[in-house]
């Protein structure tokens, strides 16, 4: 059942990146323009999804347990920020800012069909990869 729950909620976020035009890297890219055309809706729509979010998180906190399975919840331990946090962030912010999309929104794109989403969503795997086989298995 919680595979069915997964599912739900995957088409769900796609479906929201779509309806709020976070899967079209010509918004996203208007978005991060600061200093020329740019287009704020996208901070609304982050807006939107923490005002929804957050009540959840306070909620399922409470709670424990997940919604479908009853399983624990795992959250995050790891809350320093060192240089290995900082250069991914760096990496995504540059990959973000070239060609306006992010790994869920690459998906979603891709999906549709457009070849430039499916490039960007191919080679994004393989960097991931090449990552997980260089820095090894994890604890």
């Amino acid at each position: 059942m919680h595979l069915l729950f997964a599912l739900l909620s995957g088409l769900l976020f796609g479906l929201g990146l779509m309806v709020s035009g976070m899967a079209d890297p010509a918004k996203v890219l208007a978005f991060l323009d600061i200093g020329g055309q740019w287009d704020p809706s996208l901070a609304l729509v982050m807006l939107g999804a923490i005002a929804v979010t957050a009540p959840a998180y306070a909620r399922l906190k409470k709670r424990g347990v997940t919604l479908t399975a009853g399983a624990p919840l795992q959250w995050p331990t790891a809350w320093r920020i060192d240089r290995r946090l900082l250069a991914g962030a760096v990496v995504f912010g540059l990959g973000w800012g070239l060609v306006g999309l992010c790994p869920g929104p690459a998906i979603v794109t891709a999906a549709q069909g457009y070849e430039e989403a499916l490039t960007f969503a191919i080679a994004m795997l393989v960097g991931m990869g090449a990552f997980s086989l260089w820095s090894g298995p994890r604890r």
